[in-house]
């Protein structure tokens, strides 16, 4: 991967770039993609406890890629900047987007404030009220396998979670075809520890994740109600899904099943034509003709599925792998900021898993 100083690179961009809350590890992934993106200069980067210090003393990965320090949280001065990549815990970023969109052009949020439409879901499943509920129906939601032209045209674009990643491009072509039912889905995902972001807690610690597995937030998990009401949008009626979230002892990474009954029939062949059929135009999504694994995703943008009709118990069975921090945040991010400015999608993004080691 070609990289360039912090200096040299913002000379050449074309696009100005703000990251809100980089010293995460979302923000942080960011950055270290656009540090590539031939199109992009990112001209301050900000964060809470961190500001002051300088990028490649938090991430030494940094050292000679960029030259910038962290801004207070909230910077002043955003006069020329195009794009504001806002990385902050849900529940933070509805703080203070409403006063950033008089000023920047473009924002992805990639907190889950703005991705529900429902003020009353959001407080059930988020537990906290929401501060800008008149920005839930202007925003897009910034899928863009399934919305990517009104990506094109948003202000605003709320960055889909990472779970919902996973699962609704696992169901999307099946779902819109009527191939599968819309009632009693099962999704299990089984993500890596940088999924719960950088804050230390006892268990996340080392001794507490390594040689163990665990779910969590059963029912109660604030993914629920995006995947139903994202995939019901894409069906056209009400959608229900069980979904259980587990812990792996790996830093990042997504693998998600789905079972789902099927609602007519359909042949291997079929059900193939169909997810092609839909994806065919979509750069980032592959259907494979085996099991997916995570290594084959892990530090890139790819979202790899495998499909598989179990005839016994007439279930449609889904596999999806993706790197939670890139096709589950970042990089998608980075897709959907290139929708917006009219750039080929693909742009700064098709990296693969040896090239972006360098910047680990």
């Amino acid at each position: 991967m070609q990289v360039q100083s912090g200096a040299a690179y913002r000379r050449s961009a074309v696009i100005n770039a703000v990251i809100i809350g980089a010293s995460g590890y979302s923000g942080a992934e960011v950055l270290r993609i656009l540090s590539s993106h031939p199109g992009v200069s990112v001209g301050k980067v900000t964060a809470a406890s961190s500001a002051g210090q300088r990028v490649d003393t938090l991430y030494p990965a940094f050292a000679g890629v960029c030259d910038l320090a962290y801004d207070q949280l909230i910077p002043d001065g955003l006069e020329g900047i195009d794009v504001a990549f806002v990385a902050l815990p849900s529940g933070e970023a509805m703080k203070f987007v409403p006063g950033l969109l008089p000023q920047v052009k473009k924002i992805i949020d990639l907190g889950g404030d703005f991705r529900l439409q429902s003020v009353e879901l959001y407080e059930k499943y988020y537990g906290r009220p929401h501060e800008a509920p008149a920005l839930l129906h202007s925003a897009v939601y910034g899928l863009p396998e399934l919305n990517r032209s009104s990506i094109t045209r948003a202000g605003l674009v709320a960055n889909p979670g990472c779970f919902p990643t996973g699962a609704v491009l696992a169901l999307l072509p099946a779902l819109q075809k009527g191939i599968v039912a819309s009632e009693g889905i099962v999704i299990n995902s089984l993500t890596g520890v940088s999924g719960a972001g950088r804050s230390t807690s006892l268990e996340m610690s080392f001794a507490e994740v390594n040689e163990n597995v665990r779910a969590y937030k059963i029912g109660t998990h604030q993914h629920i109600p995006e995947i139903e009401s994202v995939l019901a949008s894409a069906a056209g009626g009400p959608v229900s899904a069980s979904f259980v979230p587990h812990l792996l002892p790996i830093s990042r990474g997504i693998y998600t099943t789905v079972h789902a009954t099927l609602a007519s029939s359909v042949t291997d062949a079929e059900l193939r034509a169909v997810y092609e059929d839909y994806y065919a135009t979509h750069p980032f999504v592959r259907i494979k003709g085996e099991i997916p694994q995570l290594s084959s995703v892990v530090r890139t943008n790819y979202c790899d599925i495998g499909l598989f009709i179990e005839r016994r118990t007439n279930q449609l069975i889904v596999t999806s792998v993706i790197d939670n921090l890139v096709k589950g945040a970042a990089g998608q991010a980075v897709q959907n900021m290139n929708l917006m400015f009219g750039l080929p999608e693909t742009t700064g993004l098709t990296f693969t898993s040896t090239d972006a080691e360098k910047l680990e």
